[in-house]
């Protein structure tokens, strides 16, 4: 399941340099996480890096794109390329 930055972002530039798959990025607003590119950080980390850096606990499990662990280690692969273990 791709995450979800809610309005209650405070533009606090945390979680953006955490994203390993460069998901996060700047919107109209707050920040936005691009659900084809977050894998939770899944391949990457044991948990999302953003929900750990963000001060005001504003990210969450995005309800329109929900995906198993196995998905989100397929998609990992996809995007950088690395072989699946």
């Amino acid at each position: 399941m791709a995450l979800l930055i809610d309005d209650s972002c405070i533009n606090c530039d945390m979680c953006e340099p955490e994203c390993p798959n460069q998901a996060i990025t700047m919107g109209e607003e707050i920040y936005e996480i691009d659900p084809d590119l977050c894998t939770e950080c899944v391949g990457h980390y044991d948990k999302p890096t953003c929900v750990s850096v963000c001060p005001i606990d504003c990210i969450d499990p995005d309800p329109e794109h929900v995906e198993s662990d196995d998905e989100l280690l397929v998609k990992y692969h996809l995007i950088t390329g690395k072989p699946i273990s």
